[in-house]
């Protein structure tokens, strides 16, 4: 299995998010934006935590097999190169739309979305702190 995201500030739907793609096959790999991608995807104030951090926190949960840092601003890239059997992103995204999907589908994977946490994401996590 494949995920991907930037993992700033880890919170509990991120966790979520991890195990229930974590309990989809046997190996997950997950894809993290590298600093410049976090940049480029939320703006110059982004990531608060360095992708080597992120990393370090990603590799220590059990779900996680595998951390690979990408420079782009997609994961498509790594997707082409690794060709999960499952690839995994939030119900936000309709297939068609996540990174790497043509991919794995044309090589008769599989791609999954799950439902977010409702609530909480580490923008309006970052919000909450302002105002502290």
């Amino acid at each position: 299995m494949f995920t991907n995201g930037c993992f700033d500030l880890i919170h509990h739907g991120h966790v979520d998010s991890l195990q229930k793609s974590a309990a989809l096959g046997t190996k997950l790999i997950v894809g993290l934006n590298s600093d410049e991608s976090v940049r480029l995807l939320k703006g110059e104030n982004r990531p608060i935590l360095g992708e080597m951090e992120r990393a370090t926190v990603l590799a220590a949960f059990e779900a996680v097999d595998a951390v690979i840092i990408f420079e782009d601003e997609t994961p498509a890239e790594i997707i082409a190169k690794i060709i999960p059997d499952v690839l995994v992103k939030g119900a936000q995204y309709e297939i068609e739309e996540i990174a790497g999907h043509d991919t794995v589908l044309n090589n008769g994977g599989t791609v999954e979305t799950l439902e977010l946490v409702e609530g909480i994401s580490t923008s309006e996590l970052i919000e909450r702190i302002k105002k502290l």
